[in-house]
């Protein structure tokens, strides 16, 4: 006869989040993602309501954990998502905590009306939700020295990584160089047609997360051109959020962040680059993969109420094309202004 699983009971998170991050730190397929310290980020930067239940035993063990944020808009719709602007959050524990978690979860977005439910993961974990496919990640393994990695890149994408250099441009690393990122960032996201994240996210990922986030910034001279802002976690180093400047791109100084951070998180003893999400066959896929990496599904698991949407809002979906078609108009100081105040209804 078939042992009955064990009934688990939520928690709310509360103000103590050291067994949260413990959990999470001794969880092997835990990501910088389900750190607690983005709970009070994204509810005091950007006023979002953050909904994080941990999965006990009757003994009051923690079994599994599940952090969900939710985004609600009159334009844009009502979703719970883990995490919004991640990507990665998913629940972490055991089969039987997950599935509660998930269940849980379900149920919280049929009570609220959710349109969309997604539960945002790098493994597929066998719940009866459908997985959306419409995002990868591409995944590059790197040997100890940097030397070794050059040499295995095409002789193509070397000869780019050189331009830049005979160029006379360099790239620095440290804390100080959020600002600075924030400065290329924007205006990359308005070129884009993307609201940008507030400047006050980047700082409190930078106080938080000092010990996991890199900010790095390609500069010729005293100009920023570049840049970009990761984390790392374990033996891996995903590359978050990046940019650069339209003019730049001539001289390739995006060319030259890649192999920069690559070049940095080697020394900080990654061994897998994680170049972050993508859509399939877009441009950025194509750039990522010139690198020789390999693509990696992301099984994001959704439920959808009746009558409500598929995906979160995108650019590519033809009922918001008009949107980034009208931001990339803006004045830059007016773009940097309404953007973060309107990114906090997308998720």
């Amino acid at each position: 006869m078939r042992e009955a699983p064990p009934q688990l009971d939520l928690i709310p998170l509360d103000g103590e989040t050291r067994a949260w991050d413990e959990f999470v730190n001794r969880t092997p397929t835990s990501t910088f993602c389900h750190l607690a310290g983005w709970r009070d980020i994204l509810n005091d930067v950007l006023g979002a309501q953050c909904l994080y239940w941990a999965a006990a035993d009757d003994s009051g063990e923690w079994q599994g954990i599940l952090p969900l944020v939710r985004v609600r808009s009159r334009i844009f719709g009502h979703y719970l998502v883990s995490l919004p602007f991640l990507n990665d959050g998913g629940p972490l524990g055991s089969a039987v905590a997950r599935q509660r978690l998930v269940e849980e979860a379900v149920n919280e977005a049929r009570r609220q009306c959710v349109d969309l439910l997604q539960l945002r993961t790098r493994h597929a974990g066998g719940f009866d939700l459908p997985i959306s496919s419409r995002k990868i990640t591409v995944l590059l393994a790197l040997p100890p020295d940097p030397q070794t990695l050059f040499q295995q890149f095409s002789s193509k994408l070397r000869s780019q990584i050189r331009r830049p250099l005979r160029e006379g441009l360099a790239a620095r690393f440290g804390p100080e160089q959020r600002e600075p990122f924030y400065e290329v960032f924007a205006r990359t996201m308005r070129d884009l047609g993307t609201p940008v994240l507030p400047r006050g996210l980047f700082e409190r990922v930078s106080e938080t997360f000092a010990d996991l986030v890199v900010f790095g910034v390609v500069y010729r001279g005293e100009q920023p051109l570049a840049a970009g802002c990761g984390f790392a976690w374990r033996e891996e180093f995903e590359l978050t959020w990046a940019g650069s400047l339209r003019e730049s791109r001539s001289i390739a100084a995006n060319m030259l962040l890649y192999w920069s951070f690559m070049e940095h998180v080697i020394g900080r003893g990654a061994r897998i680059f994680n170049f972050g999400r993508c859509t399939p066959g877009g441009g950025t896929h194509h750039f990522k993969k010139q690198w020789g990496g390999d693509d990696v599904p992301l099984p994001w698991h959704q439920y959808v109420r009746a009558g409500g949407v598929q995906a979160t809002p995108s650019p590519d979906d033809p009922v918001y094309s008009w949107g980034p078609r009208l931001w990339r108009r803006l004045p830059l100081f007016v773009a940097n202004r309404l953007g973060p105040r309107l990114v906090r209804f997308l998720p």
